[in-house]
């Protein structure tokens, strides 16, 4: 097949298409309808190649990986495909011909609604740079219908809908009904001793299919063609046809509604039992198909798993796919007759761990009569599992039973998954030098202690082809134009760039472009919302997942002071400010809507007064996500990352900002520390307690009402809460930071206010000096390309998965 066609043979594609699939003439067909016909043109490239790739892999017998992970949070496809196989050209011209505009056909295409936040979008990065630099690779995750949720802002709360993505993301998929896996529920083990091994068999229970819808990902300039396997469920019941001829409809529906919940919504509400069932069943039906599909591909090319560690290389992402591990115990046990020993020698040789955070409510327990009702053969392994590690911890940590409960995986009730996973990986890693330390120090310091070669750090990268060289065309041109086209392939020469930091016209281009960009964004936002933004204001822009411990309400706080100041003073000579804020917060997650709301009415309170807008402005970005995100990150000047120290694993924001060249106001935490040693401490604005100060502040008692009390303007600030914005109180929020409930203000907002405060007048001082300015954007640059995810990606192939590039290259 030729994997680069010329404009004219584009056309012809396309054409073949509309007639096959719509019955349609290019003249007759909808925006819509040609979206499609050049996705599927795109899709029968990918495929192909992915055939050739494939065969390629296993007449070699490559070692290759599987990436499990509940989310990917890729964005659009058509645009990252074309550009990545280098055909925006062809296919710009051929759309042309027929009247449209290939940036239309892009606007047809939903944001695939398959993640949240950074560890989806993370996901996504990853497999476009397996892809990239030519590694076998395959991901495994869920075909949810709905996504998480699309964000409405009503009156300025947030309220959930549907993210209705599959009918214009669909076209990307392709189904495999000829892999089909059957996923068993429920029900009661029954063992049986026969021939001397171990039979088991089942009564009750429910079983389901697993579905397969396969995914291309393409890499850029490479051969490879990733695979992303996503699962739905469907009934294998027959559908009872007595009850519906009775009349008895939901009945007859009711299983079939079963399966179809499973892959319904990404993360539903669990602060239910029903939504706790939902969680732990929908893991567990990605890891059985997935599972089950990894070891029927090896049967297939080697036909034993003897050498399966040796050829198989499987990666969990964060907890949610733990359940990996006793499932393939499972099916080495019950459907293949290993024994015990050598199934556990071939997994904890096969399995790698990512962890993603610190945060206790993050680290995965389900209940243990839950789990043992749903999962009740997978409950008898863990069972296993954990008996035979409290004899081994025993034997390290002799009579201290303490501490062997704190690591054991089922304690109190509780079935514990991150345990889980450290137990049964040959590694696990953290996502920045300062989190796999911390891991190390306090979460799994006694496991640290029994297996310290386990133990890495892979700091987290982002997929720079896209975020650079697809979202910033302009600085794309002039950094090929400097130190030409390789960085493309190789990032980390984008560090050539730093000779030109005092070249005063390479440093007027670049304000030149970031210039243009944030009018983009501004055109943009009015076609979005009817809001036109002062691009001559700098744009302050804060773009995470909402939570308390990353802190958007300290930027909050601060805003309100600059507002408070301009009531006073409508005519303070000030730099004109635009703070922008992207960000979801979960459906059950009610401080976290709070802040939301706050941030709203802040907004529509600046709004209603016209002076102080000159000066101030807000934005909440309705319904934030990967496209809006490609528009606002070239635009970007000022990169909020204020977590906490301590607590962001790592960011990948933070370096999507910094290689567009914005400059970063944030604490020493997760990836910055590693940002600010490769840029220099001045090409940063940092400020607050480091992680060591926290815990010390914390071991001797945190007093908030102090720093409320000693610091006029932040008491003026908290005070102001109380009157509210829009005509709406936020005392409860004053409340929450000088009473609790619990511990008063738990993330520091009050301790760190007046460093961050300071921080944001530095900033602004220093953006006077535009030569300055622009000579710090431009070594951010020059020091991004240690952040890219090719770098990430080669050291996990390289230290972990032990996979070599098809290419031959290392």
């Amino acid at each position: 097949m030729n994997y680069k066609p010329n404009a004219s043979e584009v056309k012809k594609n396309i054409t073949e298409k509309l007639s096959r699939h719509f019955g349609c003439t290019p003249a007759e067909a909808s925006r819509d309808q040609l979206y499609k016909a050049a996705a599927l043109t795109i899709k029968d490239i990918l495929t192909e190649k992915r055939g050739e790739f494939k065969n390629k892999v296993n007449q070699e017998g490559a070692k290759r990986v599987y990436y499990m992970c509940m989310e990917f949070l890729l964005g659009r496809s058509l645009k990252t495909n074309l550009c990545n196989l280098g055909l925006q050209e062809q296919y710009q011209k051929a759309i042309k011909s027929f009247g449209f505009d290939l940036d239309d056909l892009y606007e047809c295409e939903p944001d695939a609604g398959l993640g949240n936040g950074g560890l989806g979008r993370l996901a996504a990065c990853f497999m476009d740079s397996l892809s990239s630099l030519d590694y076998p690779a395959t991901g495994f995750s869920l075909c949810y219908e709905y996504g998480l949720f699309k964000q409405m802002i009503v009156d300025g709360m947030q309220i959930e809908l549907p993210d209705v993505w599959l009918p214009g993301g669909e076209v990307w998929l392709v189904p495999r009904t000829d892999r089909v896996y059957k996923v068993r529920f429920g029900g009661r083990v029954k063992e049986e001793w026969r021939d001397g091994r171990l039979q088991i068999s089942y009564e009750g229970g429910e079983e389901m299919e697993a579905v397969p819808y396969d995914m291309m990902i393409s890499g850029a300039d490479s051969s490879a063609v990733s695979q992303l396997r996503l699962w739905r469920a469907r009934d294998i019941q027959n559908f009872n046809m007595g009850l519906f001829a009775q009349g008895q409809y939901s009945r007859a529906m009711q299983q079939s509604n079963a399966a179809d919940i499973i892959a319904k919504v990404l993360y539903p509400s669990d602060n239910h039992t029903e939504g706790k069932l939902l969680r732990l069943s929908q893991q567990y039906f990605l890891v059985s198909a997935s599972c089950q599909s990894i070891i029927r591909d090896h049967m297939a090319v080697y036909g034993t798993l003897d050498n399966l560690a040796d050829k198989v290389a499987i990666h969990i992402n964060d907890t949610h796919p733990a359940m990996c591990i006793p499932e393939l115990m499972r099916i080495l046990i019950d459907d293949y007759c290993y024994s015990w020993d050598r199934a556990w020698d071939i997994v904890t040789h096969t399995v790698s761990y990512t962890n993603h955070t610190v945060m206790p409510e993050a680290l995965e327990t389900w209940n243990e009569d839950l789990f043992a009702l749903k999962l009740p053969r997978i409950h008898m392994i863990i069972k296993e599992i954990n008996e035979r590690f409290c004899r081994e911890a025993w034997e390290f940590y002799p009579g201290n039973w303490d501490r062997i409960s704190s690591m054991s995986v089922l304690a109190y009730g509780q079935v514990r998954m991150a345990n889980l996973s450290v137990i049964g990986s040959h590694t696990v890693n953290g996502v920045s030098k300062l989190h796999s330390q911390i891991l190390v120090d306090t979460v799994f310091k006694d496991f640290y202690r029994m297996y310290p070669d386990r133990f890495d750090n892979v700091t987290n990268g982002i997929a720079h082809r896209r975020w650079l060289v697809y979202s910033n065309p302009m600085l794309a041109k002039l950094l090929d134009e400097c130190i030409g086209e390789g960085y493309r392939k190789d990032p980390e020469i984008l560090a050539d760039f730093l000779k030109y930091a005092d070249d005063e016209s390479v440093l007027a281009r670049l304000a030149e472009i970031k210039h243009k960009n944030k009018e983009r964004f501004s055109n943009f936002l009015s076609k979005k919302c009817g809001k036109a933004l002062d691009t001559h204001s700098i744009f302050d822009v804060q773009i995470k997942r909402l939570h308390e411990y990353k802190r958007q309400l300290l930027n909050a706080l601060n805003i309100i002071g600059i507002y408070l100041d301009l009531k006073d003073n409508p005519n303070l000579d000030i730099q004109p400010q635009t703070f922008i804020f992207g960000a979801k917060a979960a459906p059950g997650y009610a401080m976290a809507k709070r802040i939301i709301k706050l941030l709203c009415m802040i907004q529509k309170d600046i709004e209603q007064n016209p002076q102080i807008a000159e000066k101030l402005r807000v934005v909440f970005l309705e319904d934030y996500n990967v496209s809006a995100a490609e528009v606002l990150v070239p635009a970007a000047e000022i990169s909020e990352q204020i977590s906490m120290a301590g607590k962001e694993a790592s960011g990948t924001g933070c370096m999507k900002l910094m290689i567009n060249g914005a400059l970063t106001i944030g604490t020493l935490d997760g990836a910055n520390v590693e940002m600010q040693a490769a840029t220099g401490a001045e090409n940063m604005f940092i400020f607050g307690l480091t992680s060591k100060e926290v815990e010390e502040l914390f071991a001797k008692g945190y007093n908030a009402p102090l720093y409320y009390a000693s610091n006029e303007r932040l008491a003026r600030i908290v005070n102001f809460l109380n009157v509210g914005f829009a005509g709406e109180s936020f005392a409860d929020i004053a409340t929450y930071l000088l009473a609790g409930p619990g511990v008063a203000d738990p993330y520091l907002c009050l301790a760190d206010f007046e460093s961050y405060r300071q921080a944001h007048v530095k900033a602004l001082d220093t953006y006077k000096d535009q030569k300055k300015w622009n000579r710090m954007s431009l070594v951010n640059i020059a020091a991004a390309g240690h952040f890219a995810a090719d770098r990430s990606i080669n050291e996990y192939a390289d230290r972990i998965w032990g996979l070599q590039r098809l290419t031959g290259k290392k």
